[in-house]
């Protein structure tokens, strides 16, 4: 749970949350063909139910005293410049979630786990 404190009280908001909108944002970017499974409990909860695609699959976030320490698992398409596409997609997360949230982002770490032909 992420808390902040404004003018007009308390915020809590969800790790969900983060990662079901990174999770709809990241795919979205050129180069990446999808999400790879982050953890031991994302694999087994996609070996168990089968399904190809959850929203906060590859994701992880955590709130530091500096801000949001962002953790993300991406598979991209074979012959595109990575660097590039990681550029590309810590701007667009990092734009998304301070536009979203108004919290800031402390780092967006992103690993590329698999390329695809």
């Amino acid at each position: 749970m992420v808390k902040c404190e404004n003018a007009l009280g308390k915020i809590e908001i969800s790790e969900q949350y983060f990662s079901q909108l990174l999770g709809s944002v990241v795919p979205t970017c050129f180069g990446v063909v999808g999400m790879a499974n982050s953890g031991f409990s994302q694999y087994i909860r996609s070996f168990f139910h089968r399904t190809k695609y959850y929203l906060d699959r590859g994701v992880n976030v955590v709130m530091d005293d500096d801000g949001l320490v962002i953790e993300l698992h991406i598979i991209v398409t074979y012959g595109v410049n990575i660097s590039t596409i990681v550029d590309s997609i810590v701007n667009k997360v990092r734009y998304t979630i301070e536009d979203a949230t108004g919290l800031s982002v402390k780092e967006v770490n992103v690993y590329v786990d698999s390329m695809i032909s």
